[in-house]
């Protein structure tokens, strides 16, 4: 227990017999938690005379950072994108369900959808701390309607928006406010959408390049005034051509400003894209990658017509389709299904694949100071894996709110 010398009465726990993935790399090195926050050893032993009170032996298992999904619809029967009767309760039910996959803090995602929707909606879905009843909210991700028709995808056309002179009055108008607003994905050809996207960043909105119709000197162009994330790499984008890449040009563009690094979205569900490309991209720039799930509201339930907004959807296998098409329409992955297949798709390292789901999201959002890492300091969220990357154990605040 706490010496006299301690800083604090609170209870210390050791996680002991553990891989702790630290500096990039797995390290054979005990874990200490106090207060919901990871704590630096050495400090305790030499300034508080301080040691654990509780061991708890991790049978040689992984311990990483919680994982981090920056793009999530739904699942479990509730879409974000939906004006339901209990919206919070909706919410806070995928919030619980995704503790057994290694989430432990996420963006609910809403697509494009009719103002209506957004006014009723993003009010309600508020940024909250997680714990024993579910995953964080670090804020909403609104991916739409300012987004291009002809790469419009599952998006309803009849709802998408243009940016007129007046871009705050647009935002406001559609979204009615940005407060708890974590990221937008927008087009970045529509005209006036630089001004968009530099009073969104302004006001500390991560903003994303997606659905889109645009060349790569419009997509530099987007992140030289503030863009920084690319929403599901490939996909609803025009493909990569020798001559103008467009938005996938962005992974080795030489005009990206000093200092700022260019993330992008991954769905690694061995549907959206395919292997090699997933490798390519990895290759190209491996510190930008983000796994992101985009499950939709058939996450966790069985084949069969489900909703994604106003659109209604078909689940055939793994396979989410806009009714009646073979239009992709987010997928049914979990996030702890697709670290262990980027990791044998990309053939990288278990380190890579973990962070790809960890740190870089959270080095996207600007939270890296705080999740994401397991660096002294840190909230203590994290999960513990078996060699296999399955998730056995999920802590928030260093708090164990699922086992398997």
């Amino acid at each position: 227990m706490p010496s006299n010398k301690s800083l604090s009465d609170a209870p210390i726990t050791q996680f002991v017999n553990c891989r702790i993935l630290k500096d990039h790399r797995l390290q054979r090195e005990d874990l200490w938690v106090r207060e919901g926050k990871i704590l630096n050893p050495e400090k305790l032993f030499f300034d508080e005379e301080g040691f654990a009170d509780h061991k708890i032996d991790c049978g040689n298992k992984i311990i990483a950072p919680g994982f981090i999904d920056v793009q999530l619809n739904g699942g479990y029967g509730i879409d974000f994108s939906q004006a339901s009767d209990d919206i919070i309760g909706g919410v806070a039910l995928v919030a619980k369900k995704i503790l057994e996959h290694g989430v432990t803090s996420f963006c609910p995602t809403l697509v494009t959808s009719p103002t209506v929707i957004y006014h009723k909606v993003i009010p309600e879905i508020r940024v909250q701390d997680g714990g024993p009843e579910g995953a964080g909210v670090l804020g909403l991700h609104l991916e739409g309607p300012f987004i291009s028709k002809e790469k419009k995808g599952a998006h309803p056309a009849q709802f998408l928006r243009t940016f007129n002179a007046g871009v705050v009055a647009d935002l406001m108008e559609t979204y009615g406010h940005l407060e708890n607003v974590a990221m937008v994905t927008l087009a970045p050809e529509l005209a006036n959408s630089g001004a968009a996207i530099r009073e969104l960043a302004g006001r500390g909105i991560t903003v994303s390049v997606g659905h889109s119709m645009a060349d790569l000197s419009q997509a530099e162009e987007a992140v030289q005034n503030g863009a920084s994330f690319i929403t599901h790499l490939f996909n609803a984008m025009l493909p990569f051509h020798h001559r103008d890449p467009g938005i996938v040009g962005l992974l080795t563009s030489d005009r990206i400003p000093p200092g700022q690094t260019v993330y992008y979205g991954m769905i690694a569900d061995g549907i959206h894209t395919h292997p090699a490309a997933l490798r390519i991209a990895h290759r190209a720039h491996p510190a930008g990658l983000v796994l992101v799930t985009d499950a939709v509201t058939a996450m966790g339930l069985p084949p069969g017509r489900h909703t994604l907004g106003q659109q209604q959807i078909d689940i055939q296998g793994l396979h989410a389709y806009v009714a009646g098409t073979t239009t992709l329409s987010g997928s049914i992955a979990t996030m702890d299904m697709c670290v262990r297949h980027f990791r044998e798709a990309s053939g990288c390292t278990v380190e890579a694949a973990l962070e790809a789901a960890s740190l870089h999201p959270a080095q996207l959002l600007g939270m890296s100071h705080r999740k994401g890492t397991l660096e002294y300091g840190t909230d203590a969220d994290f999960v513990v894996l078996d060699d296999t990357l399955t998730v056995r154990e999920t802590y928030i605040a260093g708090q164990q709110v699922w086992r398997k």
